[in-house]
């Protein structure tokens, strides 16, 4: 800033000389000084970090992570490879060098709750490329390729006739396989054995030949579902330009269809419920006369006309607070609108914002696929033991070594709500160096890649803690959650809504946090301090300006919604037009679906990230007001669309005090003072 300013505040400590002491508050000074924040942060972080990074090592060590590339049989052994012996564990300990693949003697036994195949397995040599429908085909296959499909212990050529055929032999007829391309397994041409596992997993599905049609319909309309998920990205991008243009007439358009929508609801409920009045005055001494128990007719028409009473009373309730909101904040709508148009420029002057989306999205993609690949890599470490059930060997986390899940889980969460705050402190440092630059031609080249140094340097501790904030709010959420689910149907009436109300409350508190969350990071890369100084500066200036945060909040992020809608919308009927046009597209109904999830999935990513800049850009407005006045010294730093509506606002200001002191004044005084202004000669200064 231009200059050094500092405000005092007044405490109270007894015992001293003068029991009033002047303490200096903190001063806000963007961009001016930079330091590390939230220091011990980043090192737990860090340590968090390696301990992630230390469970991928122990799966790899212990050979977890082979077994689940190169697959293992029902002894313990691991394909491809040497194997030591199992104790307790017979056929253990066998070299599979040659036998590479992973053959199931009964495929088709799948666990539809666990969601795995029951069947032994094997390691082969190679799988069967044709269907064999006898033992003699089994021996003949094992004679000619070497690939013997029974149990180790029982040699090729006696398959017919052994008696243990039945047991440790492939169900028959065995089914043509083919290898899965990584992972070594033998698995069927034909999936229809898997319908029952696939109806289970999407059960909406009752029809093969619907099923048919819908995967055929996809498939052929392959390249107009891309041109169509194109065709969203464009309108999105397009959408966050020149949403400045179109603000004023979208938000006063909407503020008039809510008021007249209450409006008319409430007028509609009352002519209801007076039309109802009358006709039952009227009917009420007919229905008397023939009715033989009276009392149990008036008792119902009384029921339902007071129903209509109440619910036309509480819609008047409802359409005055609104038109009671709508006027004491009317003039703070027009901050949205110019908010908006304000942030239709900083995409103009920061273009590299529009592809924030793809670099988390990226971020997000390549962390789940690392943290699945080690969850399947835990799934198949551990110790080996003997299902008594099935007398297969599994690997089972035994003592402390099964928290690693429970530490991997929490990792999930943590790591995840990281990489998006990045996002957010990396978008609220662009666009503050953007709102505090007064001269646009001297910001930096790249003020995204800026905003990235300085958040690598400088502020990964204040973002995992305000991620880990998250995290410790989002654990029981999801916690409750999967209580109520395995309880669904199980407990009583009571209990469910306590779980839901948790549930609610842990949401809403986890939404809040994030506002508070996403103005904290904001106010760091101002003034680059600790997350909980930056958390409580920024929470006061909402709290001082808790008006326009709610019209911002309300208005700005209906229009948003809307915005979205609006490029489902354009997206769907271009894929309506697109499909049918297509005489051969019989079935285009899920990929229409498909591009309208992916288009409203785009628009939310991308409106996501304006939606981010208007909250950025208001919290130094309302900064650069309580600190500047625009006098020599200490001008605004804010866009021309912000000083018109800060000159407006103060124009409103004075021509409202003026008419509240000629109000407050005697009316003898207010004449006297309009003849002396009129007389000749005179000053009306």
């Amino acid at each position: 800033m231009s200059e050094v300013r500092r405000s005092t505040s007044s405490f109270y400590r007894p015992g001293t000389r003068s029991s009033w002491i002047k303490r200096p508050k903190r001063e806000w000074k963007p961009l001016e000084d930079r330091n590390c924040t939230d220091l011990p942060w980043f090192l737990l972080f860090t340590l968090f970090l390696v301990g992630m990074c230390g469970i991928c090592g122990f799966t790899i060590v212990t050979g977890g992570a082979a077994r689940l590339v190169f697959g293992y049989d029902s002894y313990g052994n691991t394909c491809g490879q040497r194997n030591e012996p199992i104790e307790g564990v017979r056929l253990s300990g066998l070299d599979h060098t040659d036998r590479k693949f992973v053959f199931f003697l009964d495929p088709c036994n799948i666990d539809i709750i666990q969601r795995k195949i029951k069947s032994m397995a094997l390691c082969v040599s190679q799988c069967p490329t044709e269907e064999l429908a006898t033992y003699y085909d089994l021996k003949k296959f094992a004679m000619i390729n070497g690939s013997e499909l029974c149990s180790y212990e029982l040699p090729g050529h006696k398959y017919p006739s052994l008696p243990e055929r039945f047991e440790k032999c492939p169900k028959l007829p065995v089914p043509q396989s083919k290898a899965l391309p990584v992972f070594n397994r033998c698995t069927p041409v034909d999936i229809s054995c898997y319908a029952k596992f696939a109806e289970a997993v999407v059960t909406f599905v009752s029809d093969n030949s619907m099923l048919n049609r819908l995967i055929a319909g996809v498939a052929a309309s392959k390249e107009i579902i891309v041109g169509l998920c194109l065709l969203a990205l464009v309108l999105s991008m397009i959408l966050m330009v020149i949403i400045r243009y179109i603000s004023a007439v979208l938000v006063w358009i909407l503020t008039g269809l809510v008021v007249l929508g209450s409006l008319g609801g409430t007028s509609a409920l009352w002519w209801l419920y007076i039309d109802y009045r009358m006709t039952m005055n009227e009917t009420m001494t007919k229905d008397l006369r023939k009715t033989e128990e009276p009392n149990g007719g008036i008792k119902t028409t009384k029921d339902h006309s007071q129903g209509l009473l109440i619910y036309a009373v509480s819609a008047t309730v409802f359409t005055g607070i609104l038109l009671l909101l709508m006027l004491f904040m009317r003039k703070r709508v027009a901050l949205t609108i110019a908010l908006f148009h304000v942030a239709g420029k900083v995409f103009i002057h920061l273009p590299l914002l529009a592809l924030q989306p793809f670099c988390t999205f990226l971020a997000l993609s390549l962390f789940w696929v690392y943290w699945i690949m080690v969850l399947l890599f835990l799934g198949t470490s551990g110790n080996p033991e003997k299902s008594e059930e099935t007398g297969l060997v599994e690997f089972r986390l035994r003592g402390g070594l099964q928290y690693m899940t429970w530490y991997h889980a929490v990792g999930l969460i943590w790591i995840s709500e990281f990489i998006l705050a990045c996002q957010q402190m990396t978008v609220a440092g662009a666009v503050v160096t953007y709102y505090f630059t007064r001269d646009k031609n001297k910001l930096p080249v790249t003020p995204i890649l800026s905003s990235v140094l300085r958040l690598v340097r400088y502020h990964l501790g204040t973002v995992a803690k305000g991620s880990f904030i998250i995290t410790l709010v989002k654990i029981p959420r999801l916690i409750l959650m999967y209580i109520h689910n395995q309880l669904k149907g199980k407990e009583n009436a009571c209990a469910r809504c306590m779980l839901k109300a948790c549930i609610c409350c842990l949401w809403c508190l986890e939404k809040c946090l994030n506002y508070l969350n996403q103005n904290a990071y904001a106010a760091t890369a101002i003034n680059s301090t600790s997350f909980c100084t930056s958390a409580r500066d920024a929470f006061m200036i909402l709290v001082e300006n808790a008006l326009r945060v709610a019209t911002i909040n309300t208005v700005g992020d209906f229009v948003l919604f809307l915005g979205k809608i609006l490029i489902v919308a354009c997206t769907a009927i271009t894929g309506v037009l697109a499909l049918n046009y297509q005489r051969d597209y019989t079935e285009w109904v899920l990929p229409l679906i498909i591009v309208c999830l992916f288009a409203f999935l785009v628009a939310h990513c991308f409106l996501s990230i304006f939606e981010i800049v208007v909250d950025v850009l208001f919290l130094c407005f309302a900064i650069d007001t309580k600190y500047n006045n625009g006098t020599h010294g200490r001008e605004f730093y804010m866009d021309k669309a912000l000083m018109e509506f800060v000159e407006n606002s103060r124009r409103s200001m004075a021509v409202e005090e003026q008419g509240r002191s000629k109000r407050s004044r005697p009316k003898e005084e207010v004449e006297l003072t309009e003849v002396k202004a009129m007389a000749p000669g005179t000053s009306s200064a």
